[in-house]
Order: C-alpha cells, then sequence, then structure tokens
C-alpha cells in the first residue's frame, strides 16, 4: 500500500481521529492541494496537516520564525491570514508553536493523520477547537 493511502493521503485520506478527513477552510482557501482539506503527498515536504484555528499571537510567532502569514501574497495567490481563520499548517510549526507555548488551536475532524508523524495525539486533542 502507497505510503499516502496507508497513512493520510490518498483518494480517502483520515483524520487524526481514524475518521474521514473533513474540510479545513475554503475561505480562505487552504491546503497544499488549495482544495479546502489538509490532504498531503510525496512532496508536501513541510507536511501541511494540522487544520488549525489562526490567532494574533500564532501569526506573529509564526512571522517571527520566518514564515509571515498575514502578509498577503498576490501572486500565489495568497489572502494573508486572520485571527479566526482555518489554515493547514505545517504539522512541525504546529509543535514548535506548541513547544513554545503559542499552538492555536486545532480541528481534530479536519487534521490529517499524517500529522501524527511530528505531533503527539494528546497534544492535538488538549489544543482541540
Amino acid at each position: 500500500m502507497p505510503d499516502g493511502a496507508s497513512f493520510g493521503g490518498g483518494p480517502s485520506p483520515r483524520n487524526v481521529l481514524g475518521g474521514p478527513l473533513a474540510d479545513c477552510s475554503h475561505d480562505p482557501l487552504t491546503g497544499w492541494h488549495r482544495d479546502g482539506c489538509c490532504r498531503t503527498d510525496a512532496q508536501d515536504h513541510g507536511s501541511h496537516t494540522v487544520c488549525a484555528v489562526m490567532t494574533a499571537e500564532f501569526l506573529a510567532f509564526s512571522r517571527a520564525a520566518g514564515n509571515d502569514l498575514s502578509t498577503p501574497r498576490p501572486a500565489y495567490p495568497f489572502p494573508g491570514l486572520h485571527p479566526g481563520d482555518r489554515w493547514c499548517l505545517c504539522a512541525m510549526r504546529w509543535e514548535q508553536a506548541r513547544q513554545a507555548g503559542c499552538a492555536p488551536r486545532v480541528v481534530l475532524d479536519a487534521t490529517n493523520m499524517a500529522a501524527l508523524r511530528h505531533c503527539a495525539l494528546e497534544d492535538l486533542r488538549a489544543h482541540a477547537a
């Protein structure tokens, strides 16, 4: 079985609770594939698999860590994120933010089980939206 099909990718990805992966956001449109879902594949080296609800604190943390998610980038097209927006975050960035005490809340049914490669389920549950 291909890695994506067995661990959060493929045609029927699963969420961290074991169910079907729900959509994260269509406004703004998120996901590695920009389809609203935190699906992943072998080319997604950042593992954009954690569906998180943005906060001002996290957005400032991410900017300071070198990934400005607040500034619009029309060329990509990226609208810039605001507190309250849902976004498929890199699992490693979410874990880094958790360790720094500023992890955003997580939408568990829209968080891909592939996030479990980098994040503990109990930590994700503790930050459930």
